[in-house]
């Protein structure tokens, strides 16, 4: 089955496979919501007017991944990566930034902060494999990206006690964090 239709459940044991290491998933819990909110603030810098109203590409991003994230099996998980990754690109979308010319326009574009929170996310990210001492999930499946605000999200509640079912099936398949 293609994964990208595959259950969270499922989804989480396949990209906790690359995450056993608490270093690399500790890496995650701050370098993910970086790149999310990275990924919203570059594309909410693109407007476009919907009967009435404008529409930023972040917000349309959030509002066709939602339904995903929804209907993977596992509505709390869903249910809270939705919203979180909600929260993300609602605080992504800030005043357009004035450019002028020469190089300080550069660090005064609009686009510049959000390029440098996904560099620095993504150093984050790979940091954290170097712990791991294998690649990125997205390397071998690129729905890899979907999945990882899914399994920040799923971390944190199952740091909370939640998702027990979920925890033990992914210690079971993919081994005890180290």
């Amino acid at each position: 089955m293609i994964s990208l239709f595959r259950s969270a459940s499922e989804l989480m044991v396949q990209y906790a496979h690359y995450h056993r290491d608490r270093r690399n998933i500790a890496t995650h819990l701050v370098g993910i919501p970086l790149i999310v909110l990275s990924i919203g603030m570059l594309l909410s810098l693109v407007a476009f007017d919907l009967a009435g109203h404008t529409v930023t590409l972040a917000g349309l991003l959030w509002v066709l991944s939602t339904p995903w994230y929804l209907t993977r099996g596992n509505l709390l998980l869903g249910l809270a990566t939705s919203l979180v990754n909600g929260a993300l690109i609602a605080f992504a979308h800030t005043p357009e930034a004035t450019t002028g010319w020469g190089l300080a326009a550069l660090y005064d574009a609009a686009w510049f902060p959000g390029l440098v929170v996904f560099v620095i996310g993504w150093i984050i990210q790979f940091v954290g494999h170097i712990f791991e001492g294998r690649k990125p999930a997205f390397v071998d499946d690129v729905v890899g990206l979907l999945v990882g605000p899914m399994f920040v999200v799923g971390e944190v509640l199952m740091m909370a006690g939640m998702l027990r079912g979920m925890h033990s099936l992914i210690e079971a398949q993919a081994g005890a964090t180290r």
